[in-house]
């Protein structure tokens, strides 16, 4: 342990190169002191500026310039060619595609498109991925789902079409030309951030409600991954195979076709896998727009609080998951047949297609037993979840948002400027302050501190559990094993079904919000945290050992102060995560940014303001991310 505490003191005082640190004095370098110094100035400073929370306004200048685009669009949606010649045809396109892909699925069958989804599984991803897609065909039909899950199976497959041939020749750009993928970045950022009930509202505003706004909706959701996994896919082919095939002659086009993008083939596949799974968790969301299929449902239970009916639906979204991603791996990882076993295989399945098979399997509903549990539940534990949300709120979130909501937002910018400069670099500290900034300019700052106190106590709570889970699946091989499947599918589950259980225990307020998001960005830090704890470097553990280190020791001055990489990316993702819940929060009583943007997608007089809270909650993102990511990198930076 000497060894360790000397060689961290070291590395506090001197950089990777033995040069002094930045600071040039080893207290600043240490990421304690640093922290220490923050606390002091922020509190220091709010005791001096603290102010009376006033109400945002109801006229800011964005909320009028957001209206402004709005009313542009209706006068002119029926008679400027860029409405009637591009966005009436490309909404005209997307329809198409959509009824075709839909009208190819249902026209097969029940029994034809288990066979074909089998045979296709088996070919591309070997046998247990075509009885994984043959059992979980079945399963649609057995909940009594089999319409709503074609149509959301449709639905996603032509989003995922369109994300491919629009995010792959994008991706391969982005790779081979600098100014493309610097260009692209910051667009696929705010992409990424944007809430999705954000961009519904200009999605109907431009393509009206229907299928064609849920495609495209949804495409722009999911094609920033597309685009960036095929840009790293790219740029990650080996430079001596390309060089090989240059010094043969190969000309640019060869090059691509020949061999970038067969060797980036399993990334590839990984991009189509992600973009697979980001298009099916829109699901839910654009049902809200009048998509059809398994969201209805959802949508549907959630008006009723009905938690078993939406098991039944998010359950056959998960299922859908599973055997799309499951198949779209092995894919990436293997070779499909050859001709001579894929023909005799689809040929059939067509066989079985031609069948006059109906879809007469026995039913099952989860709605009973799942209805029954949480009814007992409600009733026995009201005490105990009156008592959790009442500490929270008491302990936590109403301080935290009483001293938010009464600093003015010039202090609150020069704090995140300060907390930038000593926790990461002046680049991210400069990002920050600017969002910080921009959040204020929006005319919603009251709103936005409010949804900060929700995001950072939630993002507490989720590393709280996250990191106590992490460790013991990093530590115990077998719980490891049997968390997965449920980590599996609560990334899988659709957010709105966590909102059911949530209402049912604590009713519409903040903390439902709070758990709600926690169960949504526990199982990304889980993965993440057990992933840093077991990449310690076994000779390490075993010299903490021989020196005679108790287990809580080695955790504690070993095992986390090494993962504190992990650590610290399972916090950026856990507060992404919770950021991306913040709208879903606002359905249930979380108000702030959540509602706003829920009021400007569902009343016309709120467009501006919820348009603009979408931007806010972005800025709010880009401010945690910068100083998060920021200080990974110095922290990093001071150990090497």
């Amino acid at each position: 342990m000497t060894v360790t505490t000397a060689g961290r003191e070291t590395g506090a005082a001197e950089d990777g190169a033995g040069h002094p640190g930045r600071w040039g004095a080893a207290g600043l370098r240490s990421g304690r002191t640093r922290i220490a110094v923050l606390v002091v100035v922020s509190v220091v400073a709010l005791l001096s500026f603290r102010t009376t929370a006033a109400a945002d306004s109801s006229d800011a200048a964005a909320f009028r310039f957001f209206d402004g685009v709005r009313d542009w669009v209706d006068a002119n949606r029926d008679v400027n060619p860029l409405f009637l010649y591009g966005v009436n045809y490309i909404r005209l396109g997307v329809r198409l595609l959509v009824d075709a892909v839909s009208a190819g699925l249902t026209g097969l069958g029940f029994a034809g498109l288990v066979a074909v989804a089998g045979a296709l599984a088996l070919v591309v991803a070997g046998w247990r991925a075509g009885l994984l897609a043959v059992t979980g065909f079945v399963a649609f039909a057995v909940l009594g789902l089999w319409a709503e899950s074609v149509e959301t199976l449709a639905l996603t497959l032509s989003a995922v079409l369109i994300a491919v041939v629009l995010g792959v020749p994008l991706g391969v750009l982005a790779a081979r030309v600098r100014w493309v993928g610097a260009a692209l970045r910051p667009v696929l950022d705010v992409m990424q951030i944007l809430p999705t009930f954000a961009y519904l509202a200009p999605m109907t505003l431009l393509f009206l409600i229907g299928s064609p706004a849920a495609v495209i909706a949804t495409l722009i959701y999911a094609v920033p991954v597309t685009i960036r996994i095929t840009e790293l896919g790219i740029a990650g082919v080996a430079p001596t195979a390309v060089e090989a095939a240059t010094a043969q002659g190969a000309t640019r086009l060869q090059l691509l076709t020949g061999v970038r993008l067969p060797m980036a083939r399993p990334t590839l596949v990984l991009a189509v896998n992600q973009t697979v799974m980001m298009a099916l968790s829109m699901a839910v969301v654009t049902a809200l727009i009048d998509a059809p299929g398994l969201g209805q449902n959802i949508i549907r239970a959630l008006e009723r609080v009905n938690v078993g009916a939406a098991f039944d639906a998010g359950l056959a979204i998960v299922i859908m998951a599973v055997v799309l991603d499951r198949v779209t791996t092995a894919a990436s990882r293997r070779r499909p047949h050859s001709w001579r076993v894929a023909v005799p295989v689809l040929g059939a399945a067509a066989v079985v297609a031609a069948l006059p098979i109906g879809d007469a399997v026995p039913r099952f509903s989860f709605a009973a037993p799942v209805n029954a549990l949480t009814g007992w539940v409600e009733l026995h534990w009201y005490d105990v979840t009156e008592w959790l949300k009442n500490t929270v709120s008491a302990i936590l979130l109403n301080p935290l948002e009483t001293t938010l909501t009464t600093t003015p937002w010039w202090l609150f910018t020069v704090l995140v400027l300060v907390a930038g400069l000593l926790m990461a670099d002046w680049r991210s500290a400069l990002i920050a302050a600017a969002s910080a900034a921009g959040v204020n300019g929006l005319g919603l700052w009251q709103h936005a501190m409010q949804t900060l106190a929700t995001v950072l106590v939630a993002t507490v709570l989720t590393m709280l559990i996250g990191v106590w889970a992490g460790v013991l699946c990093a530590r115990h091989d077998r719980l490891a094993v049997l968390t997965r499947p449920l980590l599996d599918a609560a990334q899988t589950m659709p957010s709105f079904v966590y909102l059911l259980p949530a209402v049912a225990l604590f009713g519409a307020s903040r903390f439902t919000a709070i758990v709600a998001a926690v169960i949504f960005a526990v199982p990304p830090v889980v993965r993440l945290v057990e992933r840093g704890v077991r990449d310690v470097p076994a000779t390490v553990v075993e010299a903490a050992l021989s020196a005679g280190s108790t287990p809580r020791q080695l955790l504690w001055k070993v095992q986390l102060p090494m993962a504190r990489g992990g650590l610290l990316l399972a916090a950026n993702q856990g507060i992404v995560m919770v950021l991306a819940m913040v709208v879903v929060g606002g359905l249930v009583g979380a108000g702030a940014l959540g509602y706003d943007v829920v009021a400007g997608f569902s009343q016309r007089e709120d467009f501006g303001r919820g348009l603009a809270a979408g931007f806010a909650i972005v800025l709010l993102g880009v401010l945690l991310d910068r100083l998060t990511q920021g200080f990974h990198r110095s922290t990093k930076g001071s150990r090497q």
